[in-house]
């Protein structure tokens, strides 16, 4: 990353914070798509996320190499802060008396991603995380970031994230198999106890996430 790009969008240029979006804004997407499997809710994350940059542009350092770990940070705290509010909207709801229901289209939305039973099983898995955890996970092993670019991004010691990445990699192991279990008994055919369609199981099981470590 040349200084000067920086140097501009530290000051202000529009050009050059155009540009960051214009290079960053599907890395974000697909940052928060993983975390939350909530598509909609990733489009909000994302233009959350570059006002907030827009206003802590002045945070930037020359020393950056590149602008994906401090983009991800940022993201890292909107999330947080979405999934609080998520949490007091819930809280606020059940005070409320009961409504009519309400179709669930949870499915339908899943189904817009391809080979939806291992999002299912690798959504499940890291909400059963520690939230520290989840996000050493995503930013390294799903985003790409080193050990030095995610300890930028969520501030804390190189040291921190490899232990923390350890930690969540091998839960995460444990927790994803638990879930492929319960996808494959929920997908057993009718009048066939004990017996799944094979196929789609199957390759939940072989993308599972040995091939992450």
């Amino acid at each position: 990353m040349e200084h000067s790009l920086i140097a501009r969008i530290r000051a202000g240029d529009p050009d050059a914070f155009g540009g960051l979006f214009d290079d960053y804004a599907q890395t974000v997407f697909r940052y928060a798509v993983r975390s939350t499997g909530d598509w909609a809710g990733a489009e909000d994350v994302v233009s959350l996320t570059f006002l907030e940059a827009w206003r802590l542009r002045g945070t930037l350092r020359d020393s950056d190499e590149e602008l994906k770990p401090w983009l991800l940070g940022i993201a890292t705290n909107v999330l947080r802060n979405v999934r609080r509010a998520a949490k007091r909207h819930d809280a606020a709801l059940t005070r409320m008396p009961a409504g009519p229901a309400v179709p669930d289209f949870a499915d339908e939305l899943v189904g817009r991603i391809h080979d939806a039973e291992q999002l299912v099983a690798a959504q499940a898995a890291l909400g059963r995380l520690r939230s520290k955890e989840r996000e050493v996970f995503l930013l390294c092993v799903w985003d790409g970031l080193d050990y030095r670019g995610a300890a930028r991004a969520l501030g804390v010691p190189v040291g921190t994230i490899r232990s923390r990445l350890s930690r969540a990699r091998k839960r995460l192991r444990d927790l994803t198999e638990d879930e492929i279990k319960k996808i494959a008994r929920n997908m057993e055919l009718p009048g066939a106890a004990g017996q799944y369609r094979s196929d789609r199981a199957t390759a939940v099981r072989s993308n599972g996430w040995e091939g992450n470590r």
